[in-house]
């Protein structure tokens, strides 16, 4: 479980972040003893601030950079569409050209459509890289809590 929530954080199809706690909470649950809760508690602290740093971060540049939330919300629908249309890769391919068209049509020129549409893929990307830390933190403190358990 642990493993695929990784690679749906590469991938972005599944809850990465959700499986890896999950498959934490689904060992402690087995374990059902002080340091496997103890290993949870300290893996959804983890987890939980991870996940709020995910969202300011990126979120902060992008406001200060002046590009509206709707445009992300474009590119968000384009990318969810884009995935049943081209499984895998239509993600990527559909939020990279919502948040294009977005930037075009509310600018009305492609020339300055592309630097917004750049900053709003380098703060999906700073938000993937964050995710995938955080899910990697998470995947060392159960290894830490097997290791001393």
């Amino acid at each position: 479980m642990i493993v695929i929530g990784l690679a749906g954080i590469v991938v972005p199809v599944l809850p990465g972040l959700l499986l890896v706690w999950g498959g934490v909470a689904v060992w402690a649950v087995a374990e059902h003893d002080a340091g496997a809760w103890t290993v949870l508690a300290v893996a959804t602290l983890v987890a939980v601030g991870g996940s709020v740093v995910k969202y300011l971060l990126p979120g902060r540049r992008l406001k200060e950079s002046g590009v509206p939330w709707t445009t992300v919300g474009l590119g968000t629908v384009l990318g969810i569409a884009g995935f049943f249309v081209v499984p895998v890769v239509g993600v990527v391919l559909g939020f990279v050209l919502g948040v294009f068209l977005a930037e075009w049509l509310r600018l009305k020129d492609t020339a300055a459509a592309w630097p917004s549409t750049r900053r709003a893929l380098a703060a999906v990307g700073w938000s993937i890289v964050i995710e995938l830390a955080t899910a990697l933190l998470v995947t060392a403190v159960w290894v830490v809590g097997l290791v001393l358990g």
